[in-house]
């Protein structure tokens, strides 16, 4: 069977203007605009960061709100329940929960966002040093590490609280002295990966020194670990701060924090559970929201997401 005879007729010709050959038709977008655009649409996620704004609002403008003082005892009004003047009601010493519960905030707050803060600075150049250098640096900085993170955690509050005194300041500290490990440890494993790609070899062959090299190109590379990690550092030392106000190792009288809260409505439970409701309920809460920002910053961060 023979095949008809093909002609131009046939054939559609392409667009030879050059500009229409080389427009790009669709709109570039940067990793982090991308990965902004997968957070938005996580709903769990933006609850969260609404939620922990709202507690920071309410840390700071609460306590005023009350019209109560967070340090005032009324022997009148003790273990009252909710009322207009009382909006939590008060404890076994008539102060009023509500004052306490965003004075406990401010300082629940402080505490595990310095906390996270300070392991950060410490944890990512500790881990981005030992991973850019390697060999015996390496060694010896993670062998460092692990002695420390062998060391009781409650020992080291103690003897901390013997130097120091008892304090926020020395609650920190403690948390501090063991809490970087596990980001130094992130970070190292993140840089030992990079410190092989072309663009840190090329930038090396140019004269580039270890610490622009370090600063300018590994570190910012491992930023979506490092941030997933610190949303997820927040909760755990807030956590940790009630439990140690909780054993009577934390905040001092008269300040007021979620686990002094807590330790302060145990003895009353059983007559006056919603003493400990306020306080247990917003720490649950301060935990979720920071664990689901964290969960969404891990899958809008993750690049094997990227459409």
């Amino acid at each position: 069977m023979a095949h008809p005879q093909l002609t131009s007729t046939d054939f559609e010709p392409l667009l030879t203007n050059k500009a229409e050959l080389e427009k790009i038709s669709g709109k570039s977008t940067s990793y982090w605009k991308d990965a902004w655009r997968r957070f938005r649409k996580n709903k769990l996620a933006l609850a969260g960061i609404f939620v922990i704004l709202l507690l920071g609002i309410m840390a700071f403008n609460g306590a005023k709100m009350s019209g109560h003082n967070f340090k005032d005892n009324d022997l009148m009004a003790t273990n009252q329940t909710m009322s207009k003047d009382h909006w939590f009601g008060t404890d076994t010493l008539g102060r009023d929960i509500f004052a306490r519960t965003w004075e406990g905030a401010k300082i629940s707050l402080f505490i595990g966002l310095m906390a996270a803060f300070l392991d950060l600075i410490i944890g990512v150049i500790w881990g981005a040093v030992a991973g850019y250098f390697g060999g015996k640096v390496d060694e010896y900085l993670m062998r460092i590490a692990d002695i420390l993170y062998g060391l009781p955690y409650l020992l080291v509050v103690i003897l901390l609280m013997v130097l120091m005194g008892q304090g926020i300041w020395t609650m920190i500290i403690a948390m501090v002295i063991t809490g970087w490990i596990n980001m130094a440890r992130i970070v190292r494993g993140q840089v030992m990966q990079l410190r092989s790609e072309e663009y840190v070899l090329a930038s090396r062959s140019l004269g580039a020194s270890n610490s622009r090299l370090l600063f300018k190109h590994l570190i910012p590379n491992t930023l979506g670990p490092i941030l997933v990690t610190l949303t997820l550092t927040v909760p755990n030392a807030i956590f940790t701060e009630a439990f140690l106000s909780f054993l009577g190792l934390g905040v001092p009288m008269p300040h007021a924090s979620w686990g002094v809260m807590t330790s302060d409505a145990i003895g009353a439970f059983q007559y006056y559970p919603y003493q400990l409701f306020f306080p247990a309920f917003f720490i649950c809460l301060t935990m979720l929201a920071f664990n689901v920002i964290g969960d969404g910053m891990r899958d809008a961060l993750d690049p094997k997401g990227r459409k």
